[in-house]
């Protein structure tokens, strides 16, 4: 468990560096612009530019910091831990200024902070990592799509920070089945080899979900709300891949009055947390700067 929380926290701190430069790369393809013909052509213009590549160089390289610490725990383990991301976005726009962070960052960290030590010292709170049952991944798959769909639809009738809440999480969503996705292809990959895994389904599956979340992402970006967009996408993921490792990897849910507590404590924790950091100052600034 030691092993995957160090990678998750890695892969946490590159994805919050990836994050600002995609970010301002964005907004700078859109010109300032939120609505959908200012999002035209949008992937085809960020492919071109050094600064987004840069950050996909960062995001690949925190990919793989995910993947390593997926293989060696479960979802319900590193996905939650991803939320730091924004503990690590606030260090970054502070290093190096002179600045020191506000006191709604402190908060906003303390409760991060404190809604994962709930998560993970309540035993019973994280569900036991178990074998996965590819049918009930089918099930997860098409209860998330009808959502994904309305949402998206939904993003493109709105306007700024409300697009980019909609479209970060289907963004999230997506992430989350990637997480899963890695999993299992990673397990192939180890027990298996790669001719069997190159003839198995979920790689597939993870380039296509790991693409079109990268899409998403990039136009919640483009919306114009930094800050509703992280947080959209920060608390979908860690709650689908809590919710697919109790559903699809035959685990059990909290069973105790204890662990249920725990669970509902950590998530309200969380979300206040992310939902402060979200809106620092510190996050614009290191975005934007």
């Amino acid at each position: 468990m030691a092993l995957s929380a160090g990678f998750s926290l890695l892969a946490a701190f590159l994805f919050a560096g990836a994050a600002a430069l995609q970010y301002r790369a964005a907004r700078r393809a859109v010109r300032g612009g939120s609505d959908a013909s200012a999002a035209h052509g949008l992937i085809r213009r960020l492919v071109r530019d050094p600064v987004w590549l840069t950050g996909w160089g960062v995001n690949l390289a925190g990919f793989c910091a995910q993947a390593v610490a997926l293989h060696f725990g479960s979802t319900a383990i590193v996905q939650p831990l991803l939320v730091t991301q924004l503990v690590f976005t606030i260090v970054l726009g502070t290093v190096g200024t002179g600045r020191r962070p506000a006191r709604m960052d402190l908060l906003g960290g303390v409760a991060v902070s404190a809604g994962l030590a709930v998560l993970f010292t309540v035993p019973g709170a994280i569900p036991p990592e178990g074998e996965p049952s590819r049918p009930r991944l089918f099930l997860a798959g098409l209860i998330a799509a009808p959502v994904i769909i309305v949402l998206s639809r939904a993003a493109w009738l709105r306007r700024g920070p409300v697009r980019a809440a909609l479209l970060g999480v289907c963004a999230g969503l997506f992430f989350a089945a990637t997480a899963v996705l890695i999993k299992l292809t990673t397990a192939d990959l180890v027990e298996r080899g790669v001719a069997a895994t190159a003839a198995d389904w979920p790689g597939y599956a993870l380039a296509g979900s790991t693409l079109l979340g990268l899409i998403l992402e990039q136009r919640a970006f483009a919306a114009g709300s930094l800050p509703a967009a992280m947080t959209a996408m920060t608390m979908t993921n860690p709650i689908a891949s809590y919710l697919v490792a109790a559903l699809a990897f035959r685990t059990l849910p909290p069973r105790t009055a204890s662990a249920f507590v725990a669970v509902s404590v950590s998530a309200a924790l969380l979300t206040a947390g992310v939902a402060m950091l979200s809106r620092s100052a510190a996050v614009e600034r290191e975005a934007a700067a």
